[in-house]
């Protein structure tokens, strides 16, 4: 006699997958759903029962209700040139009205009532690829945080690189206005004093020019410092 159709709807319905590595437990989750007016029974088996945790591997699903089961993997050494034979079963029927004994009614069920659905399983390692981009995708704050002691000292340095820099500027500032004052001087004083007066200027210049190159390399600085802290 032909089997009666399953009425349970699988997620996923034909392959269950297990992504290593394998160092550790692996689970996959497959979903059950009953979308029947009827409570149904289902039990979950495999052909390899020490290498897999089910949790639950039994129940009751009731009427248009869902129930997600856990597949653990055991870990073991992984070798990509073996193939899986796993298999799971899910075996299912539809719950009778007035059911006090689980298991004495999968005992008295008889063949026609029952429903089954095979899944295989198979088994994947990640790329180098996908080990990238799983990184790079992580949140800012699990890879460059920083605890509170650090934080505060790269604070500190900031500011005072900042009381350096507006220090220099209002340096560099007055040095201009030196600067301007000495031409007006000169530009009254007449030619005889153009030589000496171009040389003070040039000198000047060169001091404003210094202060400003060290300006720079104090915000380079502060920049470095923050990227080398973010990036340990």
């Amino acid at each position: 006699m032909a089997r009666t159709e399953q009425v349970l709807v699988l997620e996923p319905q034909h392959e269950l997958k297990f992504r290593g590595p394998f160092t550790d437990v692996v689970t996959a989750t497959l979903k059950l759903t009953n979308p029947t007016e009827r409570n149904v029974c289902f039990k979950v088996k495999t052909t390899a029962p020490r290498r897999y945790c089910v949790r639950p591997n039994s129940g009751i699903i009731d009427a248009k209700n869902s129930v997600n089961v856990s597949v653990m993997l055991q870990p073991f050494d992984y070798d990509p040139n073996e193939k899986s034979k796993h298999k799971f079963m899910v075996q299912s029927m539809l719950a009778p009205y007035d059911m006090t004994d689980m298991e004495g009614v999968w005992k008295e069920a008889k063949p026609e009532e029952l429903m089954d659905s095979k899944l295989r399983c198979a088994f994947e390692m990640p790329l180098e690829n996908d080990k990238t981009t799983e990184l790079s995708s992580l949140p800012k704050s699990s890879s460059t945080s920083l605890d509170d002691g650090e934080g505060k000292k790269i604070m500190e340095e900031c500011k005072r690189l900042q009381m350096e820099v507006l220090r220099l500027r209002e340096e560099n500032k007055q040095i201009r206005e030196d600067d301007g004052l000495r031409k007006r001087k000169v530009t009254s004083m007449g030619a005889p004093h153009s030589s000496s007066s171009g040389m003070a200027t040039s000198t000047m210049r060169d001091e404003g020019l210094g202060v400003r190159v060290l300006a720079f390399c104090v915000l380079f600085f502060v920049i470095g410092v923050i990227i080398g802290k973010l990036a340990l």
